[in-house]
């Protein structure tokens, strides 16, 4: 385990490396990371980490090019501060619709406990019907998310395992009167546990279930060896109980989506 203290400056390169490859995706890096999804997360094609001395305009057409050439019709970036060039103008020009603004939020894991009612429970996900458990949840939270096959289950739980064998990630499951009701997966990098994936239920909403899953991911990855927590909060729903949690404000990343 590192003792050491991330500044400002670490936290927003981490926050600028972190990019998702889920499994089954197909990815390009040039000018900018791309990521094609795989069906069941809605497919499309995520970009970000723009570094290039092209013009914002010629690396926008790149992302667009490839976006055609995997077959994909919709192109999604999320900004960054570190991106050189810029692409936000460009993508305003040919008409991205700004879909939602997330928070770069960071703490030290060792900062304020985090407080949750003593009705709700939380734990490493770790068994099958956990991960049933889970994906129900997902699938009634987020948009164009299938429920996973068999198969896919199968290798869920095989990443699951060695990600824990490894130390370097797992998943909570939070319950209120024994009903699994959100969670939450987490990375350990770089000294970082990255805090990603949280799902709450729409009826469970406000009774400490996702405070759960933030207590024990934060346990997750203190234990994996991590000293700062990095979350990317949405705006609108997670930013404020991160604040309220700890979490310090260090700059906003916005998404845009493209019709190509």
């Amino acid at each position: 385990m590192t003792d050491r203290v991330h500044t400002a400056d670490d936290i927003l390169r981490a926050s600028a490396a972190w990019v998702w490859f889920p499994r089954g995706s197909e990815q390009e890096k040039t000018d900018l990371q791309l990521v094609r999804h795989p069906a069941r997360f809605g497919g499309g094609v995520k970009a970000s980490q723009v570094d290039s001395t092209r013009s914002a305009d010629e690396v926008l057409e790149h992302a667009i090019e490839r976006t055609r050439a995997w077959g994909e019709t919709e192109l999604t970036f999320w900004t960054n501060a570190s991106d050189s060039p810029d692409l936000e103008d460009a993508l305003q020009r040919r008409g991205a619709q700004h879909i939602d603004t997330v928070a770069v939020l960071a703490r030290p894991i060792d900062g304020i406990p985090i407080e949750v009612p003593g009705d709700v429970t939380h734990e490493v996900v770790r068994t099958e019907e956990q991960f049933r458990e889970l994906d129900r949840i997902n699938v009634a939270v987020w948009d164009h998310q299938s429920a996973l096959t068999d198969d896919g289950l199968r290798d869920e739980l095989d990443e699951i395992a060695e990600s824990l064998a490894s130390g370097t990630g797992g998943r909570v499951l939070s319950r209120l009167d024994g009903v699994a009701v959100s969670t939450g997966g987490c990375t350990v990098a770089d000294g970082f546990v990255r805090l990603w994936g949280a799902a709450t239920l729409p009826e469970a909403r406000g009774r400490g279930a996702y405070r759960a899953v933030l207590a024990g991911r934060l346990r997750l990855g203190a234990e994996m060896g991590a000293t700062t927590a990095l979350v990317k909060g949405r705006i609108s729903t997670s930013a404020p109980i991160l604040a309220r949690a700890g979490f310090e404000h260090f700059g906003d990343e916005r998404g845009y989506v493209l019709t190509v």
